[in-house]
């Protein structure tokens, strides 16, 4: 079971298998991959994808959100968390907190509503403690987690590239 979580401009909700295209588009943007494997996703890996946030719900208990936007009805981007077992040493210890918003909605403020959202259902799940990941030249992700409490820990090295690790709680 996963919750709903609306904000006033966006609804926070699983994932659907009708969902699919949408999850192309936005996993296919250069943009959106910039800083997250630094190229587009296949649509197998989307589905992949998909699949993974399904079963960190049902075998965790949390995962990733479809943010859709509740006047057009569309999906626009995905904010989560996850244990996805990162070989990086050492291990992290806590949900992982991450997002990807479509360009066409950047710099309206819809990456900290969702992120605000997410990060308050965390706090009510005794899920206070996060961290999170994030591409040191991804300047707009690092600026919108320190503002919503994320300090930085340090710097790790994932898949030869080096990220840096913010923690929050």
């Amino acid at each position: 079971m996963s919750p709903v979580l609306e904000t006033e401009r966006l609804i926070l909700r699983r994932h659907q298998v009708s969902d699919f295209e949408a999850c192309c588009r936005l996993w296919g943007s250069e943009e959106v991959t910039r800083y997250i494997g630094g190229r587009p996703s296949t649509s197998e890996e989307v589905w992949s994808r998909i699949l993974r946030y399904a079963g960190h719900w049902d075998l965790l208990g949390y995962g990733y959100f479809a943010v859709v936007e509740r006047q057009s009805g569309a999906l626009i981007g995905e904010f989560g968390l996850a244990d996805f077992r990162r070989a990086i040493d050492p291990p992290l210890r806590d949900p992982e907190a991450g997002w990807v918003l479509h360009p066409d909605f950047h710099g309206k403020g819809f990456a900290a509503e969702a992120l605000m959202a997410l990060l308050a259902w965390a706090d009510a799940q005794d899920m206070a403690r996060t961290c999170c990941l994030i591409d040191p030249e991804n300047m707009p992700s690092l600026r919108l987690a320190k503002r919503m409490g994320y300090v930085e820990e340090g710097t790790v090295t994932y898949h030869d590239k080096p990220s840096i690790l913010l923690v929050r709680g």
